[in-house]
């Protein structure tokens, strides 16, 4: 099992993230995606990812920090990507129009320039979208990535088929385990398990029987557990599928 996102250069996990990891391993969660929201993050990330060598990372600019890109900032992604090569694609990047910390037109030319830097690079992008899905496609349709995620997905289905329909990928987080979250488990109903993967967005976001707890990587299995049963298939259908699906789109090591 893969948990495709998670923040672990947060500092809710300074001061137990090796037995966060070790809680991980021990349901069965063999690699993550340690994600950068801004290039300070991610420079936590490739070092976190160098020590644990079942963690693997991305570079990006969350839209909350686009207001913080500037000179050098584009170069300087580049130089982190090449750093290292547990860095495995572009992200957090998107739009968010639901707390607008950074201007809009200035979150939409950030997350251009992303896209371009992935393009470039022939890397997948994770897209973060809150509030702005017609924004995101029309930008994502014109930059045309390569390989892109919908992480945290919370869209009704009509919103988001045309996404699969390019090849891209959902991802889903413990919100789909939420009472009220109806719409997001019509999404999952209705999303091709070989275009779906699995996500905690950890320490954020844990499932109903945490809730109001950090969240860990572990608890991606409560993610895994609801697909299975919404499909009516196995967990053991919904593991092979997910991991598959992030091993093939992360170019991880299987």
């Amino acid at each position: 099992m893969i948990d495709s996102h998670c923040h672990l250069a947060d500092t809710k996990f300074e001061s137990d993230l090796g037995e966060v990891l070790a809680r991980a391993e021990e349901v069965g969660v063999e690699k993550m995606m340690a994600i950068a929201d801004t290039l300070e993050e991610a420079e936590r990330c490739i070092a976190i990812s160098e020590k644990y060598p079942q963690v693997f990372c991305t570079v990006g600019v969350h839209p909350h920090e686009a207001k913080r890109w500037g000179v050098g900032s584009w170069e300087s992604m580049w130089e982190l990507v090449r750093s290292s090569k547990r860095v495995k694609a572009i992200g957090e990047i998107g739009l968010d129009y639901h707390y607008d910390h950074s201007p809009r037109p200035v979150q939409q030319e950030v997350f251009r320039e992303q896209l371009k830097l992935a393009n470039e690079l022939h890397l997948p992008v994770v897209v973060h979208c809150r509030n702005a899905i017609e924004d995101v496609w029309s930008i994502v349709d014109e930059m045309r990535p390569e390989k892109l995620v919908l992480h945290c997905c919370t869209e009704v289905f009509e919103d988001v088929w045309r996404f699969l329909e390019r090849g891209y990928l959902l991802s889903f987080t413990g919100i789909a385990t939420y009472p009220k979250s109806e719409e997001i488990r019509e999404t999952i109903r209705q999303c091709p398990l070989e275009q779906m993967m699995i996500e905690t967005d950890a320490p954020y976001l844990a499932p109903q029987g945490h809730r109001g707890k950090r969240n860990e990587p572990a608890f991606v299995l409560e993610v895994a557990k609801l697909i299975a049963e919404l499909r009516n298939v196995s967990l053991e259908e919904v593991d092979r599928a997910t991991t598959g699906n992030a091993v093939e789109f992360f170019g991880l090591p299987s």
